[in-house]
């Protein structure tokens, strides 16, 4: 995908107000924008920065999505900071991720410096100025800005928030009930004896079934084929151990992450080493809790490995639970078309639905989607390499977060967060007021991968996008999507001159 600026992108002096200049500006205003807030505050008070948010208040993701049982699918002792303890249970409802933000936010008066509604519409570099030119259009009054910026931490996510996926199946449009994306869930939605029908099986299929089935009249889970699910408790045993030994919050926190680090660590290993085990383990762990009789082969036996996709958590079986009560079913087919009353599967079974939940996933958005350009020439991703996951080539003073696929996402943004103070330092002490990745006289005739791959990880999301991301090599600092066990050692030890240049 080539980014190129849109038509009247480059803003003129009577365009737009000029904002002012900052040392650092940080894109987005979620886990990640908010942990890179915190680092700026705290160990770099002599430089000035800014937090731009296209949404109308924090949290990201968790601001976005407000279906019914929003939660986090890992773990918040791992998924929360290192700095700041998780003071709840392990596997937490969106809400309390948001008031765990907002007491960071507060604690370290980030407000003052996030601003939101601020949507970044383009960013051009300069080698002259040594700077960023950042073109913003706010949503709430339509005003025009153009800030200035030294470095650019790009921490806006990886999909796109505002347009979900949604294949187009035939006959939609006579549909007659409610068709509704989680991506967008009504604030009015009323579920209450309803027949729902919620079409996909990850994560978030995971989540609204268990949560709406008590009060619908029923609901199907839909799905073209099976996922891996494992059941973990609500509140893990070993913390409340410390709870009750009345172990200061610091250190339950970090014995919770080290006890879930290890557990991750093992599925991860299991996943490269020894799927066949792995996929043993996680039939065991849900076979059990689901109704009897249930064609588990046709159902819940996946056609891919263990953690090719995400693995979707279930905290304390809910799921299962609603399928035993009669309160929820699923069904593994695909769709021919919609009905005025509902969906007509390949199998000739027609499912009757009030409500139609599309849960059927995202798309990825390069940087935000947002158009770059350095020295006035479109950046085109598509030929551009990664730097260790960090960086891109010929992209001066930009650091991006994207996080794990299996371990929490939150564990990177420390990582990059510690990045980014190892490179400032480095740049002092070098004299250098820009640093670029670029291809080495060695890797000229490297191959250009694509940006993941598929024998990895496979999820719907990332084939969609794949041939819109950027590239990797077949070597370091080429290469990412590391496990954290390997990052955790190797992202602290990189060599900071091999395949950086510092002007």
């Amino acid at each position: 995908m080539t980014t190129t600026a849109p038509s009247g992108q480059t803003d003129t002096a009577d365009e737009a107000r000029d904002a002012g200049r900052v040392d650092v500006l940080i894109i987005g205003a979620g886990i990640s924008g908010i942990g890179a807030a915190h680092r700026m505050r705290t160990e770099f008070p002599d430089r000035s920065f800014v937090v731009l948010e296209a949404k109308d208040d924090r949290g990201g993701t968790w601001w976005t999505h407000r279906f019914p049982g929003a939660r986090s699918d890992n773990d918040l002792f791992t998924y929360g900071y290192r700095h700041k303890p998780w003071r709840g249970p392990s596997i937490a409802a969106s809400g309390a991720i948001l008031d765990y933000l907002d007491e960071i936010i507060d604690e370290d008066d980030l407000d003052s410096a996030i601003r939101y509604r601020h949507r970044v519409t383009g960013l051009d570099w300069s080698s002259d100025d040594g700077a960023w030119t950042v073109h913003v259009t706010r949503d709430d009054t339509g005003e025009r800005l153009r800030y200035r910026a030294g470095f650019l931490r790009m921490c806006q996510g990886y999909y796109d928030h505002d347009a979900p996926y949604r294949p187009e199946w035939p006959g939609i449009d006579r549909f007659e009930g409610v068709l509704v994306h989680p991506q967008r869930w009504p604030d009015d939605l009323d579920h209450s004896g309803k027949k729902v029908v919620v079409i996909g099986s990850g994560s978030t299929a995971a989540t609204v079934v268990p949560a709406i089935a008590d009060t619908a009249e029923h609901v199907t889970m839909l799905q073209r084929s099976p996922t891996y699910y494992f059941p973990p408790p609500t509140t893990h045993e070993l913390a409340v151990q410390l709870t009750a030994l009345k172990i200061p919050d610091e250190w339950t926190h970090e014995i919770m992450r080290r006890q879930y680090t290890a557990q991750i660590d093992e599925l991860a290993r299991l996943a490269h080493e020894a799927p066949d085990a792995l996929h043993a383990f996680l039939m065991s762990e849900t076979v059990p809790l689901l109704p009897e009789g249930t064609d588990v082969e046709k159902h819940f036996t996946p056609r891919y490995r263990p953690w090719q996709q995400r693995i979707a958590f279930v905290p304390d079986g809910d799921l299962f639970a609603a399928m035993r009560a009669g309160k929820a079913s699923v069904v593994t087919d695909t769709i021919e078309e919609f009905t005025e009353k509902g969906v007509r599967l390949s199998s000739g079974e027609v499912l009757e639905a009030d409500i139609v939940v599309t849960a059927t996933g995202f798309d990825l958005a390069v940087f935000g989607d947002i158009p770059f350009r350095v020295d006035g020439e479109p950046v085109d991703f598509t030929d551009r390499v990664t730097w260790r996951g960090l960086m891109i080539t010929g992209v001066p003073n930009m650091v991006y977060t994207f996080g794990y696929f299996r371990h929490s996402w939150t564990l990177r943004v420390d990582l990059v967060d510690d990045f980014v103070g190892r490179l400032f330092a480095h740049m002092r002490e070098r004299g250098a007021t820009t640093v670029v990745p670029a291809l080495r006289p060695q890797d000229a005739d490297m191959p250009l991968l694509p940006w993941v791959d598929e024998e990895n990880f496979n999820a719907g999301y990332v084939m969609r996008g794949r041939d819109r991301m950027f590239r990797r090599g077949d070597r370091e600092p080429w290469t990412h999507m590391q496990e954290y066990a390997q990052e955790r050692e190797s992202m602290p030890a990189a060599d900071l001159d091999d395949g950086l240049e510092y002007h």
